[in-house]
């Protein structure tokens, strides 16, 4: 398989990058690393555990959904120091999972090994972040140095408020009696040579069993929690309110659909060209694309322009990528090596979609405009397993049950049937920026009655329906055999919470007023 990097990372720098993630196994992932507090430990964040709790992740402050007012001219540093964080808690978390043994013979050790350094980097990148604000005249918020300090988080935490510390609210579903509480994680074998987990018959990592872990062919995930039946799931009962779908029977009612296929052109890389511009691997995980044909790290607004497209019309040179779902088969992909790939956790055959629907659809309020060229919007949190439900937002179904939408579970699909994802983007647009600091305060959903608050203008709603033929996990005495996963960060331990979709309008101005009049006059084009 190929990547469409521009500028690849030097061996060097990719072995550097896979020596931090320390142990790997078969995928060349990395190992779960867990740890025990004792009855009256403190963490750094001056939390008390109770014994036995099971500390799985390491969950850290997001800076820059703090930052809602960078000058223009201190962007590129702040979005380098940005990034700089991520990695730092990559290489924490990898620190984590190759401790273990250190772990269980010193209470302390995380906390003066692990938290307590990462708490110091984090510091000296803080203070970089507003000496670049600062440089050029603005202010940064107060309150960035108390975002330093890290804790230990469990496997199973729960989040209801959108405050951090896990992500996993069931939305009213049924799950089975598989609940995140109820899920003994320290009863389930990680000897991860035996094929339980993908692993793959015959293939020994050279390594100890791990007698207590979190799931999956790394090590850092899914568990068996993570997964659902979708005959168990009701119908409706998806609650989060982000991603509703802005069209209906009133107001703009068109849709426009382009064909730019389901990446058969193989591009992946593990850059973020939106959050972490100029920085290699700023993702820490793999994305296909569609869409544009250049579309790295460093590709300026004018490279996006100038490229070539898979889309079938060729005014649309858009970019549309999303975090690859893989099966955890223990097959060794073309990045099992790399960072972002399984130096970083993310193991097993990348999963092409059999189907890329790519729409954009009206405002049940009224007519729409045309989105600015080189508009950016992010759908969904990639760390929203520690971040909360805020911004969390993409769904999984399966085909012939797509009144049934889960937030926070991997489905499992009937014989016949294939797994469903499915992102419907912010529809608002402030009028006015392609961007904003935290890429998230230019656009925002409509409300529940389908209008834009706060002065913002209604834009073509992008959905993205993404159909993948997956053999069905299977769920026994609370293991999952033969999972699958979209990639993540090696910290949010493949949470299917964590699901993103990620665009770049780059559209040119003659398609663009063509959609939004298909849109605004009722009609169905593609």
């Amino acid at each position: 398989m190929g990547r469409n990097t521009r500028k690849r990372r030097t061996p060097m720098a990719t072995k550097a990058i896979a020596a931090s993630a320390a142990l790997a196994l078969g995928g060349g992932g990395l190992i779960w690393a867990n740890f025990y507090a004792s009855a009256h430990e403190e963490n750094s964040a001056n939390q008390t555990k109770s014994a036995g709790a099971q500390i799985a992740t390491i969950q850290c402050p997001d800076v820059g959904q703090q930052l809602t007012d960078v000058p223009d001219g201190a962007r590129q540093g702040v979005d380098k120091e940005l990034a700089n964080l991520d990695k730092q808690i990559s290489e924490a978390y990898s620190r984590l999972a190759s401790t273990r043994q250190a772990q269980a013979g010193d209470s302390g050790f995380v906390n003066n090994a692990i938290l307590g350094p990462l708490k110091s980097k984090r510091t000296a990148a803080i203070d970089r972040i507003g000496i670049n604000i600062r440089r050029v005249g603005g202010q940064a918020p107060d309150n960035l140095a108390q975002m330093a300090e890290c804790k230990g988080m469990a496997a199973d935490a729960n989040t209801n408020d959108g405050q951090g510390g896990g992500g996993q609210n069931n939305d009213g579903q049924n799950n089975d009696g598989q609940n995140n509480g109820g899920q003994d994680n320290g009863g389930q074998d990680q000897g991860q040579n035996n094929g339980d987990q993908g692993q793959g018959e015959g293939q020994d990592n050279g390594l100890d069993p791990v007698p207590e872990g979190n799931g999956g062919q790394a090590g850092n995930g899914p568990v068996a929690a993570d997964f659902v039946n979708i005959e168990d799931v009701q119908p409706n009962s998806r609650n989060l309110p982000n991603g509703l779908a802005a069209n209906g029977d009133t107001g703009s009612t068109g849709t426009f659909t382009t064909e730019c296929g389901t990446n058969g052109n193989n591009l992946f890389n593990s850059d973020n060209l939106i959050v972490a511009p100029g920085v290699d691997n700023g993702a820490h995980h793999t994305h296909d694309y569609v869409g544009n044909q250049n579309n790295d790290a460093f590709s300026s607004d004018e490279d996006l322009a100038n490229a070539d497209t898979s889309c079938q019309n060729q005014g649309d040179k858009s970019t549309y990528y999303w975090p690859v779902l893989r099966l955890q088969d223990g097959s060794n992909e073309f990045d099992a090596q790399d960072a972002g790939g399984g130096a970083e956790g993310n193991v097993g055959t990348i999963l092409e979609a059999s189907q890329a629907e790519i729409k954009f659809v009206g405002n049940k309020q009224g007519d729409v405009v045309a989105m600015p060229k080189f508009l950016r919007i992010i759908t969904g949190d990639a760390k929203a397993f520690t971040n909360g439900l805020n911004n969390a937002n993409t769904s999984f179904s399966c085909t012939g049950f797509e009144d049934r939408q889960v937030t926070d579970k991997y489905v499992i699909c009937p014989e016949g049937s294939q797994v469903v994802r499915t992102s419907n983007f912010q529809s608002c647009w402030d009028g006015q920026n392609i961007d904003s600091a935290n890429h998230r305060d230019h656009v925002a959903f409509v409300q529940a009655d389908g209008s834009c608050a706060n002065g913002f203008q209604a834009i073509p709603q992008l959905q993205v329906r993404l159909v993948y033929d997956v053999p069905a996990p299977t769920v026994e005495n609370g293991q999952v055999q033969n999972p699958y996963a979209v990639d993540g960060f090696p910290e949010q331990l493949h949470k299917p919470i964590t699901d993103h979709n990620d665009f770049i309008n780059v559209m040119d101005e003659n398609l663009m007023n063509e959609v939004v009049q298909c849109i605004n006059s009722g009609q169905e084009c593609n």
